[in-house]
């Protein structure tokens, strides 16, 4: 391209949440969030304990244009202002994406400007660059969002080293499962969290799986076989009377607090061994689990300890989000790593190995 675009606008919509944000890139520091807005859809998969990807694509429909019309008035542009419209291109939900590239594809079509997919895992990644408290490069990075728990070295954008990742269960899929069988609505994993408030981390004997591996691979499976099997002793398993009942929900509270020890402390010793590995003085934590209050408190103290510096995006960006997507592009650009296209690439990748690109 022989001009770089100034504003661009992102699109996630790779699940349950639908996206837009508009990014400005500067000549001289970092990009610039404009305006960003986000629909979640927990309140309709609710009712299922999980999300139905039919009906979470049919949503996305219905959202994205007028989340684009709010963001753009939020900002104070229209839409001829967007110089480049960038999307999650995957992974996730074939359906889901599909709905977000062609918005992506037509818009761009229409207003004569360049498309980008975008990976979005990169874009959780990179999301702690719209925070305070921005990292530097290089460092490495705990990814925690869904179904996907792992650790890169990070030496700049698009230069990623994959270290260590789930082998099964990722941690956010430890704590929605966990959480499932204790009763807890979807998601699982904020309920767990919020239940684990004053419980016991110790009352529950609980595995910590791979913790010693000697590698830096994540495995959370067993640890859910592990709360269903202090369950079932309990008589509680599928009792939803029992689960519910006030009398019981002492024991329930230290059983969640157990369950969110464990997976903390893994995830804790994990990047720790990381940072020895690597060498680096610096982490970056990011993805839904990365908005959990145990986690930033065990991690920060542990690496208070080291000397070593701790970054997060801000809460309200942990979650999928259209800001993150913007930003990726626009990082992208700075460093010379993007290839728009002026053509529709109306494809998507549902699976897609972050360390690729």
């Amino acid at each position: 391209m022989s001009v770089r675009p100034q504003r661009i606008l992102g699109i996630e919509s790779s699940c349950d949440e639908t996206g837009v944000a508009i990014v400005q890139l500067n000549e001289q520091g970092p990009p610039q969030l404009l305006a960003h807005a986000l629909h979640s859809q927990i309140d309709m998969h609710q009712a299922y304990g999980g999300v139905v990807p039919e009906l979470a694509s049919r949503d996305h429909i219905r959202r994205v244009v007028p989340l684009t019309r709010q963001v753009m008035a939020d900002a104070g542009l229209s839409l001829p202002d967007v110089d480049l419209v960038a999307y999650t291109q995957g992974p996730g939900l074939a359906g889901a994406l599909l709905v977000g590239a062609g918005v992506a594809c037509a818009l761009a079509t229409s207003l004569g400007r360049p498309m980008l997919g975008i990976h979005h895992l990169e874009g959780h990644l990179l999301s702690p660059f719209l925070s305070a408290d921005p990292p530097e490069f290089p460092f490495v990075a705990l990814l925690v969002s869904g179904g996907h728990t792992q650790l890169m070295r990070v030496d700049g954008v698009g230069r990623y080293e994959l270290l260590g990742e789930t082998v099964d269960d990722a941690a956010g899929e430890a704590f929605d499962k966990s959480a499932k069988l204790m009763g807890l609505p979807y998601p699982g994993g904020p309920h767990l969290s919020k239940l684990a408030e004053g419980g016991r981390e110790g009352a529950f004997e609980l595995p910590r799986p791979m913790l010693h591996s000697g590698n830096l691979d994540f495995s959370f499976a067993g640890l859910k076989t592990a709360v269903r099997t202090h369950l079932v002793r309990l008589g509680w398993l599928d009792e939803s009377a029992a689960l519910a009942d006030p009398a019981n929900r002492a024991v329930l509270v230290d059983l969640a607090a157990s369950t969110q020890a464990a997976i903390v402390e893994v995830l804790v010793k994990k990047s720790l061994a990381a940072l020895k590995e690597t060498g680096l003085k610096r982490v970056v934590i990011a993805g839904g689990v990365g908005a959990n209050r145990l986690l930033r408190e065990q991690l920060n103290q542990a690496c208070l300890r080291r000397g070593i510096r701790v970054h997060y995006p801000e809460l309200h960006l942990c979650t999928d989000n259209g800001a993150m997507i913007a930003l990726a592009a626009a990082m992208r650009l700075q460093a010379g790593r993007a290839e728009p296209s002026r053509e529709p690439v109306f494809d998507v990748r549902p699976r897609w190995d972050l360390a690729s690109l």
